[in-house]
């Protein structure tokens, strides 16, 4: 009877520490956050928002997605329309490392996940950025979690919520918006 108890007692303890495992790995994604900003919490269920466009270079392939608000913005012109993007619309791009197709070498498919990035337009949270909250989080695949992205970083991130507001200054007259919708 004892060691019934003894080997129950075990088990119990293994199963805890597992399930405590699995919950702070699980729940590591969601609680990183930028110093001063944005929260990865704050863009909850981003994998599967609408594909806006993709984008690549030698480094990266990326997807960049977008919520309703964001997609609802592109579909009524903007750009072109000359309207603003509302408060709410977010907007994901995800980074990875390119390789080959395995059946097709000449097509680039992801290869590693490299980062995130987001953004997202409050106009009273970040009206001394164009209206836009910036992160970028980037993935440590040996340790499968996410975390704020650096100014050692590519390209160099600062830690706050504005990281981004520099090189979007570029496209101010877009609402700081770079990406086109690609036509369907």
């Amino acid at each position: 009877m004892k060691r019934k108890s003894v080997r129950f007692s075990l088990f119990l303890g293994v199963f805890l520490c597992a399930l405590v495992a699995l919950a702070v790995a699980a729940e590591d994604k969601y609680s990183v956050k930028v110093p001063g900003g944005l929260a990865f919490s704050e863009f909850r269920g981003y994998e599967a928002w609408p594909a806006i466009s993709i984008s690549r270079n030698e480094k990266v392939v990326a997807v960049i997605l977008g919520n309703s608000v964001m997609i609802d913005a592109y579909r009524a012109g903007f750009p072109g329309n000359g309207k603003p993007v509302p408060d709410g619309a977010k907007m994901a791009k995800i980074h990875w490392a390119p390789k080959p197709n395995e059946f097709f070498p000449s097509a680039t498919v992801p290869g590693k996940l490299v980062n995130v990035d987001f953004m997202v337009k409050d106009s009273k949270r970040f009206a001394d950025s164009g209206g836009w909250g910036y992160a970028v989080f980037d993935y440590d695949a040996a340790s499968d979690t996410f975390k704020p992205g650096t100014k050692a970083g590519t390209p160099p991130q600062g830690n706050d919520a504005k990281c981004g507001f520099t090189c979007h200054t570029a496209a101010k007259s877009r609402d700081y918006v770079f990406t086109d919708y690609g036509r369907r």
